[in-house]
């Protein structure tokens, strides 16, 4: 009997499958090679369903003999292995990313006189269409808390970029740019302290008050529905902190980061140049202890900043710092810097890397930006977070309308700094059936 082999993701099974599936089976016998979550995840995003549940359901449609994993969307390890007499695959990838894809295919079969054969493709229906359609629809608190320990199991380096606003969180949640035949995004967001003060106009000294803080938040979560991650500070008092963790994982945020300092607050950034306080080691520990014993979920993470780079107290003080929050339950340990190079962040990489006891690290290059998210990953890192950047991009260009208005005594010099009135009445579209 002839061999036929069907790439898959299957994410969301609908009849363009079945389709594909009946041309495949009346050629031979048919292997499905249906990518692995961490495939799907590299280009795509965390799969509805894990591999293991998308293989049965596939198994069980008439006409497949097998299932197999495909590790990436590259089908030439499989091909090699199975050297099929038929790939079956749509019209839909003659164009477009997956272009590349149908060439080396096509090129691979060449190998053994294989055929491709491309039934039309099922006009009307997308997975990704679909999956998109069911996120503007929203999530729910525990769909999205859960999905940032998923990402940070699947993808080399989970990637937040921060949020002040609903408007800010859809850039994150609509953003997508094509690189090297693949989608590159933003994997979730960062609710800043720093940013979020700003925004109302006020300092980053803990002024704004927890209720606020929870409005903002709120608002973000509204109207996303990826994982979130917000600024705790130093979480307050351990009492106040117990029913923090409370409330944002009712809300349905995935992790909580807190830095290691007591009193006022002042920005890290600042360093040594104003006073800043590092908490002892056992005070900090028990914050962290207590909040996992209160937390409902094994899915909210909370994840501990060590300041002592910050504060001139060295990387054995760091280290030191690392194991003992690890210890108290430390789901993430964000290691700070604000050194304009990244050197001393990699070095306690490598001292990092040789603790039995590991959680993922967090990287905020926000002074040492020169360093790419691939050097991140090489390091051992596995979420960066980019702080505070939409805040300060938008400053700037906010000020040179603002000017330009008052020099020349009207809007129209000013246009040049402004998205078109229509791109922004289309960036969020209005669906009159959930008015």
């Amino acid at each position: 009997m002839k061999k036929v082999y069907v790439g898959m993701s299957t994410d969301v099974i609908h009849h363009g499958h079945i389709n594909i599936i009946e041309v495949a089976r009346k050629l031979g016998e048919v292997t499905v090679g249906m990518l692995t979550d961490r495939a799907i995840a590299s280009f795509k995003r965390v799969p509805l369903l894990s591999y293991d549940e998308r293989k049965r359901i596939i198994e069980n449609i008439k006409g497949v003999k097998k299932v197999i994993p495909q590790g990436s969307l590259d089908y030439t390890p499989n091909l090699k292995k199975l050297k099929p007499h038929y790939v079956v695959h749509g019209t839909d990838w003659r164009t477009g990313v997956q272009k590349e894809i149908r060439k080396n295919v096509v090129d691979v079969l060449k190998e053994w006189n294989g055929k491709l054969i491309e039934p039309d493709y099922t006009e009307g229906v997308s997975a990704t269409q679909l999956i998109s359609n069911m996120l503007e629809i929203g999530t729910t608190p525990d769909l999205r808390r859960r999905k940032l320990r998923k990402l940070i199991e699947l993808k080399p380096i989970v990637r937040l970029l921060e949020v002040h606003n609903g408007l800010t969180g859809r850039i994150v949640e609509k953003l997508k740019i094509m690189e090297n035949h693949t989608v590159r995004e933003f994997d979730g967001m960062w609710e800043s302290s720093l940013t979020d003060s700003m925004s109302k106009g006020k300092p980053d000294i803990e002024l704004i008050d927890v209720t606020s803080r929870l409005t903002t938040i709120d608002q973000i979560l509204e109207v996303t529905t990826k994982p979130l991650v917000v600024d705790g500070d130093s979480g307050g008092l351990t009492e106040h902190f117990v029913y923090n963790v409370k409330t944002l994982e009712r809300l349905g945020v995935s992790a909580v980061i807190i830095e290691d300092k007591i009193g006022p607050k002042r920005n890290s950034l600042f360093g040594t140049d104003v006073e800043q306080t590092q908490d002892i080691i056992e005070n900090f520990s028990n914050k962290i202890s207590m909040g996992k014993k209160t937390q409902v979920t094994d899915d909210f993470m909370i994840i501990a900043r060590i300041e002592s780079l910050i504060l001139k107290k060295g990387i054995d003080d760091a280290l030191k710092r690392a194991k003992a929050y690890i210890a108290a339950g430390a789901d993430g340990i964000m290691i700070h810097s604000k050194e304009k190079t990244p050197q001393e962040i990699l070095d306690f990489c490598k001292k990092y890397s040789k603790f039995k006891s590991k959680v993922p690290l967090v990287a905020v290059p926000t002074t040492y930006n020169s360093i790419t998210e691939e050097q991140l990953t090489e390091s051992g890192f596995k979420i960066v977070i980019y702080a505070n950047h939409l805040l300060r991009s938008a400053y700037p260009n906010m000020i040179k309308t603002a000017e330009s208005i008052l020099k020349e005594h009207r809007a129209y010099q000013a246009d040049k700094y402004c998205m078109p009135i229509d791109e922004i009445l289309n960036m969020i579209p209005v669906n009159n059936e959930n008015l």
